[in-house]
């Protein structure tokens, strides 16, 4: 395994660790993808569900775009190796 992959590795069981320890104490766990506006981001919640979310600027809060279903959330989950 080359010093890379080693580095990706540790790096991602981490971000599964700090996942599993965010949603057991009962706070959403953000998510950021590539490709979505800046201000956007998904948050998944100790329930398993997922909304897309954006930043509101002068309240420091994140207004909910989309609730996703149970299928996308296991889709996204999936996409970004989550599960």
């Amino acid at each position: 395994m080359s010093e890379l992959e080693v580095l990706s590795t540790i790096a991602t069981n981490a971000i599964h660790h700090l996942r599993a320890k965010t949603l057991s104490s009962g706070q959403p766990f953000m998510i950021n993808i590539n490709g979505l506006p800046k201000d956007q981001c998904y948050l998944e919640f100790p329930d398993n569900s997922i909304q897309l979310v954006a930043y509101q600027t002068g309240k420091s809060d994140f207004a909910t775009i989309k609730k996703l279903s149970p299928a996308d959330s296991e889709r996204l989950k999936r996409r970004i190796g989550l599960v």
